[in-house]
Protein backbone atom coordinates (compact mmCIF):
# COMPACT_ATOMS: atom_id res chain seq x y z
CA UNK A 1 0.00 0.00 0.00
CA UNK A 2 1.31 3.58 -1.06
CA UNK A 3 2.40 5.95 1.69
CA UNK A 4 1.92 9.27 -0.58
CA UNK A 5 -0.84 9.62 -3.29
CA UNK A 6 -0.45 12.80 -5.58
CA UNK A 7 -2.32 14.75 -3.92
CA UNK A 8 -0.34 13.83 -0.59
CA UNK A 9 2.80 15.28 -2.08
CA UNK A 10 1.24 18.73 -3.85
CA UNK A 11 -0.50 19.24 -0.01
CA UNK A 12 2.77 18.53 1.92
CA UNK A 13 4.70 20.93 -0.54
CA UNK A 14 2.48 23.78 -0.23
CA UNK A 15 2.19 23.32 3.94
CA UNK A 16 5.59 22.64 4.39
CA UNK A 17 6.96 25.46 2.49
CA UNK A 18 8.85 23.04 0.21
CA UNK A 19 10.21 25.12 -2.64
CA UNK A 20 12.84 23.11 -4.72
CA UNK A 21 13.09 19.11 -5.18
CA UNK A 22 15.95 17.00 -6.24
CA UNK A 23 14.73 14.25 -8.51
CA UNK A 24 17.19 11.65 -7.84
CA UNK A 25 18.36 8.47 -9.74
CA UNK A 26 21.56 6.77 -9.86
CA UNK A 27 24.16 5.52 -12.52
CA UNK A 28 25.07 1.92 -13.11
CA UNK A 29 28.01 2.78 -10.26
CA UNK A 30 25.30 3.61 -7.59
CA UNK A 31 26.61 7.23 -7.88
CA UNK A 32 23.36 9.34 -7.36
CA UNK A 33 22.60 11.95 -9.31
CA UNK A 34 19.68 14.27 -9.56
CA UNK A 35 17.38 17.36 -11.22
CA UNK A 36 17.08 19.99 -9.36
CA UNK A 37 13.12 21.22 -10.15
CA UNK A 38 10.93 24.27 -8.08
CA UNK A 39 8.14 23.46 -6.45
CA UNK A 40 5.89 25.37 -9.85
CA UNK A 41 6.99 22.22 -11.68
CA UNK A 42 5.58 19.85 -9.00
CA UNK A 43 2.77 18.68 -11.19
CA UNK A 44 4.33 18.44 -14.90
CA UNK A 45 6.83 16.05 -12.84
CA UNK A 46 4.39 13.84 -10.71
CA UNK A 47 2.66 13.63 -14.53
CA UNK A 48 5.87 11.65 -15.73
CA UNK A 49 6.81 14.08 -18.07
CA UNK A 50 10.26 15.30 -17.03
CA UNK A 51 12.54 14.83 -19.48
CA UNK A 52 16.35 15.09 -18.98
CA UNK A 53 19.78 13.91 -20.79
CA UNK A 54 21.06 10.53 -20.29
CA UNK A 55 24.17 11.00 -22.14
CA UNK A 56 26.52 12.51 -20.00
CA UNK A 57 25.15 9.73 -17.29
CA UNK A 58 27.69 7.01 -16.57
CA UNK A 59 26.37 3.72 -18.42
CA UNK A 60 23.22 5.58 -19.50
CA UNK A 61 22.71 6.50 -23.18
CA UNK A 62 24.55 7.28 -26.53
CA UNK A 63 24.44 10.92 -27.07
CA UNK A 64 21.77 10.17 -30.12
CA UNK A 65 19.64 8.22 -27.57
CA UNK A 66 19.95 10.71 -24.93
CA UNK A 67 16.40 11.67 -24.17
CA UNK A 68 15.19 9.95 -20.59
CA UNK A 69 12.29 10.09 -18.23
CA UNK A 70 12.16 10.80 -14.83
CA UNK A 71 8.98 9.21 -13.01
CA UNK A 72 9.47 9.60 -9.50
CA UNK A 73 8.37 7.09 -6.73
CA UNK A 74 6.00 8.57 -4.41
CA UNK A 75 6.54 6.72 -1.67
CA UNK A 76 10.43 7.84 -1.27
CA UNK A 77 9.48 11.71 -0.75
CA UNK A 78 11.27 13.33 1.77
CA UNK A 79 12.18 16.98 3.01
CA UNK A 80 16.24 17.20 3.87
CA UNK A 81 16.31 18.50 7.42
CA UNK A 82 19.61 20.10 6.35
CA UNK A 83 18.24 22.68 4.26
CA UNK A 84 16.90 26.01 5.36
CA UNK A 85 13.73 25.89 6.87
CA UNK A 86 12.10 28.60 4.41
CA UNK A 87 11.94 27.46 0.75
CA UNK A 88 12.66 23.96 2.20
CA UNK A 89 14.08 21.38 -0.14
CA UNK A 90 12.68 17.84 -0.63
CA UNK A 91 13.66 15.06 -2.92
CA UNK A 92 12.04 12.46 -4.59
CA UNK A 93 13.59 9.11 -6.28
CA UNK A 94 13.00 8.56 -9.48
CA UNK A 95 12.57 5.22 -11.79
CA UNK A 96 14.28 5.89 -15.47
CA UNK A 97 12.05 5.39 -18.44
CA UNK A 98 12.48 5.86 -22.52
CA UNK A 99 10.64 8.28 -24.89
CA UNK A 100 8.26 5.39 -25.59
CA UNK A 101 7.27 4.45 -22.48
CA UNK A 102 9.53 1.71 -21.08
CA UNK A 103 11.93 0.93 -18.18
CA UNK A 104 15.41 1.84 -19.20
CA UNK A 105 17.26 -1.24 -19.36
CA UNK A 106 20.46 0.80 -17.86
CA UNK A 107 18.96 1.70 -15.05
CA UNK A 108 20.23 0.14 -11.70
CA UNK A 109 16.81 0.13 -9.66
CA UNK A 110 14.50 -1.24 -12.14
CA UNK A 111 17.34 -4.39 -12.75
CA UNK A 112 15.97 -4.59 -8.50
CA UNK A 113 12.80 -4.42 -9.46
CA UNK A 114 12.53 -7.27 -11.91
CA UNK A 115 14.05 -9.82 -9.47
CA UNK A 116 11.72 -8.37 -6.74
CA UNK A 117 8.65 -9.18 -9.16
CA UNK A 118 10.39 -12.93 -9.80
CA UNK A 119 9.95 -13.56 -5.92
CA UNK A 120 6.56 -11.91 -5.56
CA UNK A 121 5.38 -14.25 -8.40
CA UNK A 122 7.16 -17.25 -6.21
CA UNK A 123 5.10 -15.69 -2.99
CA UNK A 124 8.05 -14.48 -1.79
CA UNK A 125 8.77 -10.93 0.04
CA UNK A 126 12.72 -10.07 0.28
CA UNK A 127 13.45 -8.40 3.30
CA UNK A 128 16.97 -6.97 3.75
CA UNK A 129 19.45 -5.21 6.75
CA UNK A 130 22.79 -3.58 5.65
CA UNK A 131 25.67 -2.97 7.73
CA UNK A 132 27.70 0.35 6.23
CA UNK A 133 30.60 1.10 8.09
CA UNK A 134 32.68 4.59 7.07
CA UNK A 135 35.87 6.98 8.12
CA UNK A 136 35.54 10.12 9.03
CA UNK A 137 38.87 12.17 8.28
CA UNK A 138 39.91 15.76 8.28
CA UNK A 139 40.02 17.51 5.02
CA UNK A 140 42.93 20.28 3.83
CA UNK A 141 42.64 23.88 3.70
CA UNK A 142 41.08 23.96 0.49
CA UNK A 143 38.44 21.62 2.27
CA UNK A 144 39.61 18.77 0.04
CA UNK A 145 39.19 15.02 1.98
CA UNK A 146 42.47 13.58 3.48
CA UNK A 147 43.15 10.16 5.50
CA UNK A 148 43.87 12.03 8.41
CA UNK A 149 42.67 11.73 12.21
CA UNK A 150 43.70 12.60 15.08
CA UNK A 151 41.55 10.16 16.94
CA UNK A 152 42.48 6.90 18.16
CA UNK A 153 39.31 5.07 19.35
CA UNK A 154 38.38 1.27 18.99
CA UNK A 155 35.62 -1.29 18.68
CA UNK A 156 33.05 0.12 20.57
CA UNK A 157 34.89 2.96 22.16
CA UNK A 158 33.11 5.87 23.20
CA UNK A 159 33.52 9.62 24.35
CA UNK A 160 36.16 11.17 24.74
CA UNK A 161 38.24 8.70 23.44
CA UNK A 162 35.76 8.43 20.32
CA UNK A 163 35.55 11.85 19.04
CA UNK A 164 33.33 11.32 17.10
CA UNK A 165 30.62 10.41 18.46
CA UNK A 166 28.71 13.79 18.68
CA UNK A 167 28.88 13.57 14.60
CA UNK A 168 27.58 10.25 14.63
CA UNK A 169 24.67 11.52 17.18
CA UNK A 170 23.95 14.05 15.00
CA UNK A 171 23.63 12.14 11.81
CA UNK A 172 21.33 9.35 13.82
CA UNK A 173 19.07 12.61 14.43
CA UNK A 174 19.16 13.56 11.17
CA UNK A 175 18.64 10.04 9.28
CA UNK A 176 15.45 9.79 12.12
CA UNK A 177 14.39 12.89 10.75
CA UNK A 178 14.49 11.14 7.29
CA UNK A 179 12.01 8.60 8.70
CA UNK A 180 14.68 5.92 9.42
CA UNK A 181 14.45 3.69 11.83
CA UNK A 182 17.85 2.99 13.67
CA UNK A 183 18.73 0.61 15.29
CA UNK A 184 22.18 0.87 16.62
CA UNK A 185 25.56 3.20 16.24
CA UNK A 186 29.07 2.67 17.35
CA UNK A 187 32.70 2.76 16.75
CA UNK A 188 34.55 0.36 14.66
CA UNK A 189 37.82 -1.77 14.86
CA UNK A 190 39.50 1.08 13.23
CA UNK A 191 40.51 4.82 14.19
CA UNK A 192 37.92 7.04 12.86
CA UNK A 193 35.61 4.34 11.18
CA UNK A 194 32.05 3.73 12.45
CA UNK A 195 29.06 2.03 11.74
CA UNK A 196 25.29 2.78 11.89
CA UNK A 197 22.98 0.21 11.21
CA UNK A 198 19.05 0.80 10.77
CA UNK A 199 16.31 -1.39 10.48
CA UNK A 200 15.45 -4.14 8.05
CA UNK A 201 13.16 -3.10 5.41
CA UNK A 202 12.02 -4.91 2.03
CA UNK A 203 14.59 -5.03 -0.64
CA UNK A 204 13.50 -2.14 -2.76
CA UNK A 205 13.12 0.37 0.24
CA UNK A 206 16.31 -0.99 1.73
CA UNK A 207 18.21 -0.07 -1.30
CA UNK A 208 17.45 3.63 -1.37
CA UNK A 209 17.36 3.99 1.80
CA UNK A 210 21.70 3.12 1.58
CA UNK A 211 21.51 5.83 -0.86
CA UNK A 212 19.92 8.19 1.27
CA UNK A 213 22.05 7.18 4.69
CA UNK A 214 25.44 7.57 2.12
CA UNK A 215 24.15 11.55 1.10
CA UNK A 216 23.72 11.83 4.97
CA UNK A 217 26.12 11.04 6.22
CA UNK A 218 28.35 13.04 3.95
CA UNK A 219 26.62 16.15 4.19
CA UNK A 220 26.30 15.60 8.02
CA UNK A 221 30.28 14.62 8.32
CA UNK A 222 30.63 18.07 6.16
CA UNK A 223 29.24 20.29 8.49
CA UNK A 224 31.31 19.00 11.47
CA UNK A 225 34.50 19.98 8.85
CA UNK A 226 34.87 16.60 8.38
CA UNK A 227 34.58 14.00 5.04
CA UNK A 228 32.67 10.88 5.50
CA UNK A 229 34.00 7.86 2.82
CA UNK A 230 32.63 4.68 1.55
CA UNK A 231 35.94 3.74 0.03
CA UNK A 232 37.02 0.48 0.85
CA UNK A 233 40.51 0.60 2.37
CA UNK A 234 41.81 4.22 2.40
CA UNK A 235 44.30 3.31 4.62
CA UNK A 236 46.54 0.77 4.98
CA UNK A 237 47.30 -1.96 8.08
CA UNK A 238 43.71 -1.11 9.39
CA UNK A 239 40.47 -2.68 8.86
CA UNK A 240 38.78 -1.75 5.53
CA UNK A 241 34.63 -0.77 5.51
CA UNK A 242 32.13 -3.50 4.55
CA UNK A 243 28.62 -3.18 3.87
CA UNK A 244 27.45 -6.80 5.24
CA UNK A 245 23.95 -8.05 3.88
CA UNK A 246 21.39 -9.25 6.31
CA UNK A 247 18.42 -11.04 4.16
CA UNK A 248 15.84 -13.23 4.97
CA UNK A 249 12.66 -14.23 2.82
CA UNK A 250 9.38 -14.05 3.98
CA UNK A 251 5.52 -14.81 2.71
CA UNK A 252 3.19 -12.25 2.10
CA UNK A 253 1.83 -12.61 5.64
CA UNK A 254 5.23 -11.94 7.13
CA UNK A 255 6.55 -16.02 7.83
CA UNK A 256 9.79 -16.48 7.75
CA UNK A 257 10.61 -18.92 5.55
CA UNK A 258 14.60 -19.34 6.26
CA UNK A 259 13.33 -20.79 9.96
CA UNK A 260 12.80 -24.56 11.09
CA UNK A 261 12.44 -25.29 14.55
CA UNK A 262 12.86 -28.97 13.98
CA UNK A 263 16.08 -28.20 11.58
CA UNK A 264 19.52 -28.69 13.72
CA UNK A 265 20.45 -25.48 12.88
CA UNK A 266 17.31 -24.10 13.14
CA UNK A 267 17.20 -23.48 8.83
CA UNK A 268 14.98 -24.80 6.17
CA UNK A 269 15.45 -26.31 3.52
CA UNK A 270 14.81 -23.60 0.94
CA UNK A 271 17.25 -21.52 3.65
CA UNK A 272 20.03 -23.89 3.02
CA UNK A 273 19.19 -23.68 -1.20
CA UNK A 274 19.38 -19.95 -1.12
CA UNK A 275 23.10 -20.33 0.54
CA UNK A 276 23.81 -22.81 -2.04
CA UNK A 277 22.78 -19.86 -4.90
CA UNK A 278 24.98 -17.64 -3.35
CA UNK A 279 28.08 -19.76 -3.17
CA UNK A 280 27.28 -21.13 -6.50
CA UNK A 281 27.67 -17.43 -7.77
CA UNK A 282 29.52 -15.77 -5.23
CA UNK A 283 32.46 -15.34 -7.62
CA UNK A 284 30.50 -13.87 -10.81
CA UNK A 285 29.04 -11.26 -8.12
CA UNK A 286 32.00 -9.81 -6.81
CA UNK A 287 32.40 -6.98 -9.67
CA UNK A 288 29.24 -6.00 -8.35
CA UNK A 289 29.77 -6.97 -4.76
CA UNK A 290 33.58 -5.14 -4.35
CA UNK A 291 33.68 -2.33 -7.81
CA UNK A 292 36.87 -0.83 -7.48
CA UNK A 293 40.44 -1.70 -7.63
CA UNK A 294 40.54 -0.36 -4.12
CA UNK A 295 37.95 -2.99 -2.54
CA UNK A 296 40.63 -6.02 -2.92
CA UNK A 297 42.52 -4.34 -0.89
CA UNK A 298 40.11 -4.69 2.16
CA UNK A 299 39.70 -8.42 1.00
CA UNK A 300 42.51 -9.82 2.43
CA UNK A 301 42.90 -11.98 5.30
CA UNK A 302 44.03 -11.11 8.67
CA UNK A 303 41.03 -7.84 8.74
CA UNK A 304 38.10 -10.03 8.87
CA UNK A 305 36.99 -9.18 5.65
CA UNK A 306 36.20 -12.82 4.18
CA UNK A 307 37.49 -13.95 1.18
CA UNK A 308 36.69 -17.68 1.46
CA UNK A 309 33.57 -19.21 -0.35
CA UNK A 310 31.92 -21.27 2.32
CA UNK A 311 29.13 -20.55 5.15
CA UNK A 312 29.21 -20.82 9.16
CA UNK A 313 26.81 -20.42 11.24
CA UNK A 314 29.40 -20.48 14.16
CA UNK A 315 32.27 -17.98 13.21
CA UNK A 316 32.70 -15.07 11.11
CA UNK A 317 35.74 -16.34 8.78
CA UNK A 318 33.58 -17.71 5.78
CA UNK A 319 31.80 -15.50 2.81
CA UNK A 320 28.45 -16.52 4.33
CA UNK A 321 27.42 -16.52 8.38
CA UNK A 322 24.18 -17.63 9.70
CA UNK A 323 23.52 -15.27 12.58
CA UNK A 324 22.25 -16.76 16.12
CA UNK A 325 18.66 -14.91 16.21
CA UNK A 326 16.47 -18.11 14.84
CA UNK A 327 12.46 -18.00 14.33
CA UNK A 328 11.56 -15.03 13.02
CA UNK A 329 14.52 -12.98 13.10
CA UNK A 330 16.69 -15.97 11.23
CA UNK A 331 18.81 -14.64 8.36
CA UNK A 332 21.55 -15.02 6.21
CA UNK A 333 24.65 -12.70 6.08
CA UNK A 334 26.98 -12.11 3.38
CA UNK A 335 30.30 -10.39 4.62
CA UNK A 336 31.92 -9.44 1.30
CA UNK A 337 30.00 -6.23 0.07
CA UNK A 338 31.59 -2.73 0.32
CA UNK A 339 29.93 0.01 0.89
CA UNK A 340 31.19 2.00 -2.43
CA UNK A 341 28.80 -0.91 -4.33
CA UNK A 342 25.10 -0.43 -6.11
CA UNK A 343 23.23 -1.24 -3.54
CA UNK A 344 20.73 -1.90 -6.21
CA UNK A 345 22.54 -4.32 -8.39
CA UNK A 346 24.18 -5.80 -4.76
CA UNK A 347 20.61 -6.66 -3.75
CA UNK A 348 19.49 -7.54 -6.81
CA UNK A 349 22.47 -9.96 -7.67
CA UNK A 350 21.98 -11.74 -4.09
CA UNK A 351 18.28 -12.25 -4.42
CA UNK A 352 18.37 -13.70 -8.00
CA UNK A 353 20.87 -15.98 -7.21
CA UNK A 354 19.12 -17.60 -3.75
CA UNK A 355 16.42 -18.03 -6.29
CA UNK A 356 18.28 -19.59 -8.27
CA UNK A 357 19.46 -22.05 -5.58
CA UNK A 358 15.89 -22.37 -4.61
CA UNK A 359 14.61 -23.28 -7.21
CA UNK A 360 17.16 -25.59 -8.64
CA UNK A 361 17.68 -27.12 -5.22
CA UNK A 362 21.08 -26.56 -5.32
CA UNK A 363 23.14 -28.88 -2.51
CA UNK A 364 24.58 -26.26 0.18
CA UNK A 365 28.22 -27.45 0.97
CA UNK A 366 29.21 -28.59 4.56
CA UNK A 367 29.19 -25.85 6.66
CA UNK A 368 32.61 -24.77 7.99
CA UNK A 369 32.89 -24.12 11.43
CA UNK A 370 36.30 -23.86 12.40
CA UNK A 371 38.19 -20.32 11.40
CA UNK A 372 39.01 -20.68 7.69
CA UNK A 373 42.28 -17.91 8.71
CA UNK A 374 43.73 -20.18 10.22
CA UNK A 375 43.99 -23.14 8.06
CA UNK A 376 46.32 -23.94 6.04
CA UNK A 377 46.27 -24.15 2.21
CA UNK A 378 46.17 -27.59 1.93
CA UNK A 379 43.55 -28.02 4.55
CA UNK A 380 40.92 -25.45 2.74
CA UNK A 381 41.88 -27.46 -0.31
CA UNK A 382 41.48 -30.60 0.84
CA UNK A 383 38.01 -28.94 2.18
CA UNK A 384 37.45 -27.57 -0.97
CA UNK A 385 36.83 -24.37 -0.49
CA UNK A 386 37.65 -21.54 -2.92
CA UNK A 387 38.38 -17.99 -2.72
CA UNK A 388 37.10 -14.81 -4.12
CA UNK A 389 38.69 -12.94 -6.93
CA UNK A 390 42.02 -11.27 -5.72
CA UNK A 391 41.72 -8.45 -8.14
CA UNK A 392 39.21 -6.35 -10.11
CA UNK A 393 40.43 -7.85 -12.99
CA UNK A 394 40.04 -11.31 -12.13
CA UNK A 395 36.31 -10.17 -11.06
CA UNK A 396 35.35 -9.01 -14.19
CA UNK A 397 36.82 -11.99 -15.81
CA UNK A 398 34.41 -14.93 -13.25
CA UNK A 399 31.58 -12.02 -14.11
CA UNK A 400 32.22 -12.39 -17.91
CA UNK A 401 32.14 -16.50 -17.50
CA UNK A 402 28.97 -17.07 -15.37
CA UNK A 403 25.74 -16.20 -17.54
CA UNK A 404 23.73 -16.23 -14.16
CA UNK A 405 25.10 -12.74 -14.10
CA UNK A 406 24.25 -11.09 -17.45
CA UNK A 407 20.84 -12.61 -17.35
CA UNK A 408 20.24 -10.95 -14.30
CA UNK A 409 21.87 -7.18 -15.39
CA UNK A 410 20.53 -7.52 -18.78
CA UNK A 411 22.94 -7.10 -21.90
CA UNK A 412 23.10 -3.26 -21.50
CA UNK A 413 24.19 -2.86 -17.68
CA UNK A 414 26.60 -5.79 -18.12
CA UNK A 415 28.12 -5.05 -20.96
CA UNK A 416 28.71 -1.10 -20.19
CA UNK A 417 29.72 -2.35 -16.85
CA UNK A 418 32.24 -4.89 -17.69
CA UNK A 419 33.50 -2.35 -20.03
CA UNK A 420 33.78 0.38 -17.98
CA UNK A 421 36.15 -2.11 -14.60
CA UNK A 422 38.10 -3.30 -17.54
CA UNK A 423 38.66 0.24 -18.33
CA UNK A 424 39.36 1.28 -14.40
CA UNK A 425 42.00 -1.59 -14.23
CA UNK A 426 43.85 -1.36 -16.95
CA UNK A 427 44.70 2.68 -15.90
CA UNK A 428 44.83 1.33 -12.31
CA UNK A 429 47.86 -1.41 -14.13
CA UNK A 430 49.91 1.40 -16.09
CA UNK A 431 50.28 3.76 -13.22
CA UNK A 432 53.32 4.30 -11.34
CA UNK A 433 52.83 4.17 -7.54
CA UNK A 434 54.52 5.90 -4.87
CA UNK A 435 55.66 2.53 -3.55
CA UNK A 436 56.76 1.74 -6.68
CA UNK A 437 58.92 4.70 -6.40
CA UNK A 438 59.82 4.34 -2.84
CA UNK A 439 60.99 0.37 -3.48
CA UNK A 440 63.07 0.96 -6.52
CA UNK A 441 64.05 3.95 -7.93
CA UNK A 442 66.97 3.90 -5.52
CA UNK A 443 67.80 0.28 -6.04
CA UNK A 444 68.27 0.08 -10.00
Amino acid sequence: MSRFSKNDIFRIVEEEDVEFIRLQFSDIFGVLKNVAITSSQLEKVLNNQCMFDGSSVEGFARIEESDMYLRPDLDTFAIFPWRPQQGKVARLICDVYTPDGKPFEGDSRNVLKKVIKEAADMGYVFDVGPECEFFLFHTDDNGLPTTLTHEKAGYFDLGPTDLGENVRRDMVLTLEDMGFEIEASHHEVAPAQHEIDFKYDEALTTADNIETFKLTVKTIAKRHGLYATFMPKPKFGINGSGMHVNMSLATVDGRNIFADEKDTLGLSQEAYHFIAGILAHAKGMTAITNPLVNSYKRLVPGYEAPVYIAWSATNRSPLVRIPASRGNGTRIELRNPDPSANPYLVLALCLAAGLDGIKNKLEVPKSVDCNIFEMTNEQREAAGIETLPGDLKEAVDCMKEDGFIREVLGEHIFNKYTDAKLAEWDEYRTKISQWEIDEYLAKF
